[in-house]
């Protein structure tokens, strides 16, 4: 996200056809709503107006004014578009959150101690994580579930993450008492 409060909500993909008309990938629940948005930005200022949605073999294609060929099509794969984050609807229960409202939280263990900041919420097909960039070492993924991230206080402007046993290296069970891997402990049950 743009630090400007903008959150990224499309990208034009390949155009779709000769006459201007392009795929569109929504990042959102419903791709339709992006009509509703009013112009869309990208990065650098520019605005685009869509004139109106479609869907084609399971493929989102949008009609963008000012847009009416292929060439003026092709030059706009890839552009990334933005929306002004106060012209979003509100999340629909206390469980949705934009990924926009999350990056930049806090991240603390449910002791208080700090484990750095959210800075991704990336998901690769099996589920959203959380990426934080902890106060130390290297980044962390931690599923975006409830047993793991129980409380997520925007106001607070922070999210406490109980993470998976062996995540932090504090793995009692498979490292012995120097931190180096118990080799008894790695042994399978017989």
């Amino acid at each position: 996200m743009p630090d400007d409060g903008r959150v990224l909500i499309a990208r034009i993909g390949a155009p779709h056809g000769v006459r201007g008309e392009v795929r569109l990938i929504a990042f959102g629940d419903d791709p339709f709503a992006l009509e509703d948005y009013g112009p869309l930005e990208t990065r650098d200022g520019r605005t685009f107006e869509i004139l109106g949605l479609k869907l084609v073999a399971e493929k989102l294609i949008a009609r963008l004014a000012g847009v009416t060929d292929r060439t003026a099509a092709e030059a706009l794969t890839n552009l990334d578009l933005f929306v002004a984050r106060d012209r979003l609807p509100p999340p629909e229960d206390e469980d949705t959150f934009y990924h926009a409202d999350l990056i930049g939280l806090a991240a603390v263990l449910p002791d208080g101690a700090p484990l750095g900041t959210v800075i991704a919420v990336p998901n690769f097909g099996a589920g959203d994580l959380v990426e934080i960039a902890p106060v130390r070492g290297p980044t962390l993924l931690v599923p975006f579930t409830r047993a793991v991230v129980p409380e997520i206080d925007l106001p607070g402007r922070r999210i406490v993450v109980d993470p998976p046993a062996g995540l932090l290296g504090g793995d009692k069970e498979a490292k012995g008492e120097d931190g180096e891997p118990d080799e008894a402990a790695a042994e399978p049950e017989r």
